[in-house]
C-alpha cells in the first residue's frame, strides 16, 4: 500500500521569512515529489517580551492570520494559526490545543486531505499530535531547541521525549542530535545532515556578474551569507581579525536577527567590515561569486554543538574555499574546509586560503552535488515507505 501523499507541516519558521530553513526547503521538496503540503507557520517556541521586535512579530502574525489559507505553489498551501504564546501555562496549553486541532481538521477537510502525514519541526506539537490522528508521524529535529536563547528549556525537555516516542520516524541533522534522541528510541532515529540547493549555488561558478554594492568593496573579500545572530556568530573574532588585517574586507550578507542591531553595528564599526543586509535568494550566487573566501565564523556554545550550517554545502557548491570554526556536526567533512579552534588559527587558515592553500575546490563541488534537497527528500521518502509498509 502506497504512502499517503498529503502532508501537514508544523513549522518553526514562517513561509515568507527571508532566510529559508529546513522547514520551507523540505516542504518544497516534498511538493516537487508529488506530495500535497499544508504548511502551518510557526506557533512559536519563545515566550514574547514587550520589546519592539516581538511586538512587530505579533502584529505581522495577526495580519497574516486574517489572510486565511494562501496557496503559494501548485501543491503548497500556507496558514498562520493564532495561538497564545505563553507555553508554561497549563490553561494556555489546553486552549492552544483546542484551537490548533480544530484549525487543522477544518483546513484538512477544506483541502480534501484524507490520511495525512504529520511532519513536525516544533516539538511542542507533541502535546496534541494524538488528537490529529495522523496516518504517519515524522519528527524532523534540526536544532537543539533547549539551548536556543529565549526558549524555556524546561518546556522543550518536557515535550521532546514524548515527540520522539510518538513519531514513526525521527530525522536529525547532526550526530549530536542523533546521540541525544536515539537514547529515547534508537530504532526510529536517522541522521541526515543539512544539504544545499546545488543547482542554484553552482551558478556562482559560471557568473561573472558582481553586484554593485559588492564590486565597490576591494579585494580580498572574506564573505559570509546567512542570518546574523548573536548566539551563532563570533563577532569578537571578526572584529579582531579586521583590526589585525585592514587589507582584508569582511562582507556579511544577511538580515540582522538581533534585538539591538545598532549595538552590533557600533561594536563592529570598522572600515573593512561591510554589512550589506538582506539580499534576495536569487541574488546570492552573484554575491558568492565575488567572495575570495567563504567563512563560518561560528561561536562554540551549547547551541552550535548540534548545529549543521546549511550554508556549508552552499559555499562548496559555489566552488569557494571555506574557512570555519571546527563544529562537531562537520566532523565527517573536515577534509572539505579549513577548520579552526581559535582566532589565531582562523587567521592562519585565511592566510592559507587566500594563497590558494586549501582543500581542492572540485572535491567540495562533488560533495555538494551529492547533498541536495532532491536526494535528501528521496532518501527520507524511502525510509517512510518502508516504515509505513511494516505497520500495515
Amino acid at each position: 500500500m502506497a504512502l499517503p501523499t498529503d502532508v501537514i507541516v508544523f513549522s518553526t519558521a514562517d513561509w515568507s521569512e527571508p532566510n529559508w530553513t529546513n522547514n520551507q526547503r523540505m516542504s518544497q521538496s516534498l511538493a516537487e515529489q508529488g506530495f500535497r503540503v499544508l504548511y502551518l507557520e510557526s506557533i512559536g517556541l519563545r515566550q514574547p517580551t514587550a520589546n519592539k521586535r516581538d511586538l512587530s512579530r505579533i502584529r505581522r502574525r495577526l495580519l497574516k492570520s486574517f489572510q486565511g489559507l494562501r496557496r503559494v505553489a501548485p501543491k503548497i498551501w500556507v496558514f498562520s494559526p493564532l495561538v497564545i504564546p505563553f507555553y508554561r501555562n497549563p490553561v494556555v496549553q489546553a486552549v492552544n490545543q483546542k484551537i490548533l486541532v480544530l484549525t487543522v481538521k477544518l483546513l484538512s477537510r477544506w483541502l480534501g486531505f484524507q490520511q495525512s502525514i504529520v511532519w513536525v519541526y516544533n516539538p511542542i506539537v507533541a502535546r496534541f499530535c494524538e488528537h490529529l490522528d495522523p496516518a504517519f508521524l515524522v519528527y524532523h529535529c534540526v536544532d537543539d531547541f533547549a539551548t536556543v536563547p529565549g526558549i524555556p528549556p524546561e518546556v522543550i525537555t518536557a515535550v521532546e521525549p514524548a515527540m520522539v516516542q510518538a513519531a514513526d520516524l525521527v530525522f536529525v541533522t547532526s550526530k549530536s542530535l542523533y546521540d541525544k534522541l536515539s537514547t529515547i528510541a534508537l530504532d526510529k532515529v536517522h541522521y541526515f545532515p543539512n544539504v544545499a540547493d546545488y543547482q542554484h549555488f553552482a551558478r556562482s561558478r559560471l557568473s561573472t556578474f558582481i553586484p554593485q554594492d559588492l564590486a565597490t568593496v576591494p579585494q580580498p573579500r572574506i564573505g559570509f551569507i546567512g542570518a546574523i545572530k548573536k548566539y551563532k556568530l563570533d563577532f569578537e573574532l571578526i572584529q579582531t581579525l579586521a583590526q589585525r588585517h585592514p587589507e582584508w574586507q569582511w562582507v556579511l550578507v544577511g538580515s540582522l536577527d538581533l534585538e539591538n542591531p545598532d549595538e552590533l553595528l557600533n561594536q563592529l564599526d570598522a572600515p573593512n567590515i561591510h554589512f550589506l543586509g538582506y539580499r534576495a535568494y536569487d541574488r546570492l550566487p552573484d554575491y558568492l561569486s565575488g567572495f575570495d573566501v567563504a567563512v563560518l565564523p561560528c561561536l562554540l556554545n551549547n547551541y552550535t554543538q548540534s548545529m549543521f550550517p546549511m550554508k556549508f554545502f552552499e559555499y562548496l557548491a559555489a566552488g569557494k574555499p571555506v574557512v570555519g570554526t571546527r563544529l562537531p556536526a562537520l566532523t565527517d567533512y573536515e577534509h572539505l574546509y579549513l577548520q579552526t579552534n581559535s582566532v589565531d588559527e582562523f587567521e592562519q587558515a585565511l592566510k592559507a586560503a587566500l594563497k590558494g592553500d586549501h582543500p581542492v575546490v572540485e572535491v567540495g563541488i562533488e560533495a555538494a552535488k551529492a547533498h541536495t534537497w532532491e536526494s535528501r527528500c528521496q532518501q527520507m521518502k524511502v525510509l517512510m515507505q518502508k516504515s509505513w509498509q511494516s505497520q500495515l
